[in-house]
């Protein structure tokens, strides 16, 4: 499942690539765009949108373009030339080079943290994981959401692997400039005693004791399966010691001892 969720996360990126450009991303500060008028090359520039929210534009100096989409902005610097009387007609085109107004983090246990660009107007989770390479070994199967929407903060955790394993791509949520997306560690449980390796594992859903045991090596020659207890914290922070048996499902953060069989 692991596997088929890093697939799904690289296409989602493949196909999101080409939407860098689209008409409907909102200029703002820092961004870098490339601008053209169709049939007068003199007038192609590169330049950043400033603090102020505008840019320098050849023959017409600055234009305010924050707030814009490109296909406004584009219609905007049209309307500008026409009416200042440098063009009759003008078809303007923008290029955003570099995006650095709209970025959501993306942090926790994933390939490559850091801040990616909301390229293409409206963009979802599975979008900006896809960006940071995925899941890394450490990685479990749901992210935290922080979004601030005026003024109020909000954290909304999404069940990433149950979203693609049951195809409810309707749990996406839209995000905005600074959201942060934490990807969360993937939960663990110990197994030590009488097993060949005993330590820190993952926790998979639904593992068993048995599973467990299997992960953990299996016994040592002087194992046993009969008497396996688990040390587990009760939701009051006490600590329990069950009785397990192969079939018993194990929880976050469990101990599994393995006792020494007397015989």
């Amino acid at each position: 499942m692991k596997r088929l969720l890093m697939w799904m996360l690289a296409m989602a990126l493949v196909l999101g690539a080409g939407m860098a450009q689209a008409a409907d991303l909102t200029l703002g500060a820092g961004d870098v765009i490339k601008a053209s008028v169709f049939g007068n090359p003199d007038m192609a520039t590169e330049t950043r949108v400033s603090e102020s929210g505008k840019i320098t534009f050849p023959l017409l100096g600055e234009v305010k373009v924050s707030g814009m989409t490109v296909q406004q902005a584009e219609r905007a610097i049209g309307e500008q030339l026409v009416k200042k009387g440098y063009l009759k007609t003008a078809q303007v085109s923008i290029i955003v080079s570099q995006i650095q107004s709209a970025q959501v983090s993306v942090l926790g246990m994933v390939n490559r943290p850091g801040r990616y660009p909301l390229d293409g107007g409206k963009r979802g989770v599975m979008d900006m994981l896809a960006q940071a390479g995925g899941f890394n070994a450490d990685g479990g199967d749901t992210v935290s959401v922080v979004r601030t929407r005026d003024g109020k903060t909000t954290k909304t955790v999404i069940d990433v692997v149950d979203m693609v394993r049951n195809g409810a791509l309707d749990k996406e949520i839209e995000l905005g400039p600074n959201d942060v997306i934490y990807a969360e560690r993937s939960p663990r449980f110990y197994i030590y005693g009488e097993v060949q390796r005993p330590g820190s594992f993952r926790l998979e859903r639904t593992m068993t004791v048995s599973q467990a045991l299997a992960v953990g090596g299996g016994l040592t020659p002087r194992g046993t399966e009969s008497g396996i207890k688990i040390k587990r914290r009760a939701g009051d922070g006490s600590l329990q010691v069950i009785a397990a048996k192969n079939e018993d499902v194990v929880q976050t953060d469990d101990v599994i001892f393995i006792k020494e069989s007397w015989f």
